[in-house]
């Protein structure tokens, strides 16, 4: 619906009947079976199936019903009833294929059997397996290991993830970027550097015991609508939430609980948000600096009364660096921050008082934080708000990200890294008998600087839409097919499957919900939530075609397809047990993952622990860091005559690169993906149109015209000098170079842009 200025927006709760509606509606369109319905049951419950959508934690006082409006689509979406076979591969060519939306391309189904692309006849044509694995090896075999780049997306199982950064090292590399580059490498950079640990140090417990919750960057009415469960019951016993952010996301605003009946009825809601403040995209770093501001000026004023709002003894035990950061708060000056964050002193110091008054806070934050050019300086400046009231390392407090694929954080604890300080090298070395690669692998934005310049000869992909997920598409997609080989392992086609290497294989897997045919008995897995939580997962459905192999299996026939025979690499044992690699794990990681098949299914995961939260700081001093930043924005540009800030966004019938549909509910609006979302006041001043069609152009000064046309101009409660669209529609106006400084994690969330009229 639209408000009186045209603006569009939806007043209904995140939750409730819509959520219902949603779901039934993929449901349909899915032609699901009753299968289906029984995996949903089963959904993210101690010896079911773990939901491969958001990473949010597994409850161990589950609900009867344990999945959400998107996880509910994203386990409909991969046990559809259609299915992409050979026939159907035979009637488009892919040149064909590529005017389709990224919506058709996975309306095909699912993938039913292994194919070669011919370039002949620009056509995916059907292989035996046994001749994939055989050319596949011979090609690498024939390559230099450093040139090739093993990619994985962040939904393969920790078993699976640990197969393959062994199968990447075995060969001879560690070129193994994955989805956290492209989203929360920020958050693993910056937290290793300031508390010693790369993940957040929150619990589920945590929310119990929380007196305010403050929020950055993170809708959870889209991204992990069961997190409203834990929020609604924050809320009801007192704690108040605050959150940042540019767009007005209705999940943290109001919900209705789809499992409380009377609500259901009677359509009462809960109000979450106590305080909503529309900071500018990359106003986050003068916001943060501002809550400290005041956090400082109340410790002043406590001080005449011999009381301190700073924990002056955490801070004296446990940190170093206050002393500078402290200087750097008193010169400031709020005109400056007012500036940058386009919020009032009034309403920073109104959620500064929320702060101060809390004994326990908890942060939490997503992409809107980690996707800018400074994305550290948000992160590290979060960590100095709560560092200064010794809201790290204790119960009821903490800082927290959340992650969005089921297992992202998960693969990066067993080993999938470029960075080979991360992995214990020494104990591969003497388990698998073999000399690791030592040197630095390459990260996704370095995958692509090296594919541009013509480096790289083999892409090797464990699921994931890389070429759709990345900026500077344009460029790389013109740049894809030099490369010799081509390898994308997936349960569905999607635009990257359609660019090609001068050998190129599509080889279909398994869901994470299907029964492994290997073994004709179902095969259990684990995955990490955001919360550092393991948990065990069965897959009991029939797969969707008679053809397909599990991840495990086909990243160790590859691996014995490419390399010397090693007696201590089983991998064919280790692709029909999955236990025996359970134990690699904790033989790997033996603090981490003791006891791994014992604890398998221990109701809500067991925890494989955190240095921090138990205040041992695992960083270059000894103790968590105080980071003092230069800059008040994150952007990473200057402000400038016509130039806008992008925030690229996800819809409510979408996860990552995956579109379920054209219903972007929360935000009110249907059947189009194709707008320019913009503030009303905003339309008027640039003399622009409601619906009329316009360009978007890139205002990075580099030289390059990047461009998307045929956008449609939608009013909407956006601040003033930004605008907003879909990703991954509008990647292609991202520059490769325009990425975090510390992580370079692609700076999404504030793009330099300007409007062209016209389409």
């Amino acid at each position: 619906m639209a408000k009186d200025d045209g603006t569009v927006t939806y007043d209904g709760p995140a939750g409730g009947w819509g959520s219902l509606r949603g779901i039934a509606r993929i449901a349909g369109d899915e032609g699901i079976s009753a299968g289906a319905i029984a995996t949903l049951l089963e959904q993210n419950k101690p010896g079911g199936f773990a939901c491969v959508s958001c990473a949010w934690t597994k409850p161990a006082d589950h609900h009867p019903v344990e999945f959400c409006e998107n996880g509910a689509k994203a386990t409909l979406w991969e046990l559809t009833s259609r299915t992409a076979t050979p026939d159907v591969f035979a009637r488009h060519s892919v040149t064909e294929l590529k005017t389709f939306s990224d919506y058709d391309l996975e309306q095909l189904g699912r993938l039913t059997h292994p194919m070669r692309y011919d370039r002949a006849s620009d056509h995916y044509v059907p292989c035996s397996w046994d001749e994939a694995f055989a050319e596949i090896g011979r090609e690498l075999k024939a390559m230099d290991p450093k040139k090739t780049v093993f990619y994985t997306s962040g939904r393969a199982s920790l078993e699976t993830s640990y197969c393959w950064a062994l199968f990447a090292r075995a060969y001879g590399h560690n070129n193994l970027p994955d989805s956290s580059n492209m989203c929360h490498e920020t958050t693993s950079v910056t937290l290793k550097k300031v508390i010693g640990s790369p993940v957040g140090t929150v619990v589920l417990d945590d929310f119990k015991h929380c007196d305010a919750i403050f929020f950055f960057g993170q809708n959870t009415g889209s991204n992990s609508p069961r997190f409203l469960h834990v929020l609604q019951a924050a809320v009801r016993r007192g704690c108040r939430i605050v959150t940042f952010n540019p767009v007005r996301e209705r999940g943290l605003e109001k919900m209705i609980n789809p499992q409380e009946p009377t609500a259901m009825v009677t359509g009462k809601e809960t109000a979450l948000s106590c305080q909503y403040h529309q900071v500018k995209p990359g106003g986050d770093i003068a916001v943060l600096l501002g809550l400290c501001k005041h956090v400082l000026a109340a410790d002043d004023a406590a001080q005449a009364d011999n009381r301190h709002v700073i924990d002056r003894a955490f801070i004296a035990e446990h940190t170093v660096g206050f002393e500078e950061f402290e200087a750097r708060l008193r010169a400031l000056d709020w005109a400056e921050i007012e500036e940058v964050s386009g919020l009032t002193r009034t309403a920073i110091e109104a959620a500064g008082t929320v702060y101060v008054e809390a004994e326990n806070t908890i942060g939490i934050y997503g992409m809107g934080l980690t996707q800018h050019v400074h994305g550290f300086e948000n992160i590290s400046t979060y960590v100095n708000l709560l560092l200064m009231k010794g809201n790290i390392g204790r119960q009821g407090a903490g800082i927290s990200p959340v992650r969005g694929h089921s297992n992202v954080q998960g693969q990066r604890t067993v080993g999938i890294a470029e960075k080979p300080e991360l992995v214990p090298l020494d104990r591969h070395a003497e388990m698998f008998d073999f000399s690791p690669p030592r040197e630095k692998g390459m990260n996704t934005v370095e995958a692509c600087e090296a594919i541009l310049k013509g480096e790289i000869s083999a892409f090797v992909a464990l699921g994931g839409n890389f070429l759709r997920a990345i900026p500077e598409q344009k460029a790389m997609e013109e740049a894809w097919p030099r490369q010799r080989l081509t390898v994308q392992i997936a349960t569905k086609l999607n635009r990257g499957h359609l660019f090609n290497g001068e050998i190129a294989y599509l080889l279909p897997c398994l869901g994470r919900s299907e029964m492994d045919p290997l073994t004709g008995h179902p095969q259990v897995v684990s995955m990490e939530d955001s919360l550092s939580c393991v948990h065990g997962s069965v897959g009991k459905r029939t797969p969707a075609s008679e053809h397909l192999k599990s991840e495990i299996e086909i990243v160790s026939r590859l691996a014995e397809a490419t390399l010397a025979q090693n007696p201590k690499m089983l991998w064919s044992h280790w692709a029909r047990d999955t236990a025996s690699v359970r134990d690699l794990i904790e033989r790997t990681y033996p603090e981490e993952f003791r006891d791994f098949n014992t604890r398998i299914f221990t109701p809500g995961g067991f925890y494989r622990g955190n240095s921090a939260r138990e205040r041992e700081w695992k960083t270059e001093s000894g103790k968590a860091e105080f980071v003092t930043p230069e800059m008040l924005s994150a952007t990473g540009f200057q402000p400038a005559p016509g130039r806008m800030s992008l925030v690229t966004l996800r819809s409510n019938d979408q996860f990552n690169t995956t579109v379920y549909g054209y219903s972007d509910r929360l935000r009110g609006i249907e059947g189009k993906r194709d707008v320019l979302l913009i503030s009303p006041a905003e339309i008027e001043r640039l003399g622009l149109t409601v619906g009329e069609r316009v360009t978007l152009v890139s205002d990075a000064e580099d030289g390059i015209d990047r461009r998307v046309g045929g956008l449609e101009v939608m009013p909407f409660d956006l601040p003033d000098g930004c605008v907003g669209g879909y990703y991954p529609e509008l990647n292609p106006l991202v520059p490769l170079a325009h990425h975090d400084r510390a992580s370079k994690t692609p700076a999404y969330k504030s793009v330099p842009v300007r409007i062209e009229r016209g389409s």
